[in-house]
């Protein structure tokens, strides 16, 4: 007991100092899915706590668009969801499971692409809301189905999709990161 009390004095003091974050971070460890697909790394994936009443507890995860701010490799995708006017939607109650682009997959697509799709507000909601599927689908669920219907209307074929990184979950849904852009065939 003495030492409990000892070693909860000295964080305290830490705390206080500065020494110590008031907050810590866990990150969800890289791994491998069953399929071989990449799980969370640690760049994507992080929730804070914070002490309430001498426990600590998880404070409110961010949602599908905070989460790709954050993690700083998605800027091309929040700037077009932003022309779009998607921002609420990803940012409301959902869920969703969004194929999120990276930026390295903006920049695969032909010279001037990007920027004819932010000014075509039609094209580049159609392009979005395909990588958008109602539903908070995990990497196995998405792994044993064939097809997925889209919020955009058209199905998504499974075997299609190349995801590098999987299960980043989100307070409205869960990310998937994909290194293309994925082009509606209708």
């Amino acid at each position: 007991m003495k030492k409990s009390l000892v070693a909860i004095a000295t964080a305290s003091t830490l705390v206080a100092a500065g020494a110590v974050s008031a907050h810590c971070s866990f990150h969800k460890p890289q791994g491998q899915t069953k399929t071989g697909m990449t799980t969370t790394p640690q760049a994507y994936q992080q929730a804070s706590f914070v002490r309430v009443g001498g426990y600590q507890k998880q404070a409110t995860q961010p949602d599908i668009v905070d989460t790709a701010v954050a993690a700083g490799s998605f800027t091309t995708l929040v700037q077009a969801v932003q022309a779009a006017g998607l921002v609420d939607t990803l940012k409301g109650d959902g869920p969703y499971t969004v194929f999120a682009p990276t930026d390295e997959a903006f920049a695969k697509l032909p010279p001037g692409t990007v920027e004819a799709l932010l000014n075509d507000k039609e094209q580049l909601t159609k392009v979005l809301t395909y990588h958008v599927v109602p539903g908070k689908l995990d990497a196995e669920a998405v792994t044993g189905m064939s097809k997925l219907a889209t919020v955009e209307g058209s199905e998504l074929p499974v075997s299609s999709i190349r995801i590098a990184t999987t299960d980043i979950v989100t307070s409205n849904g869960i990310i998937h990161v994909v290194d293309e852009v994925l082009i509606p065939q209708s």
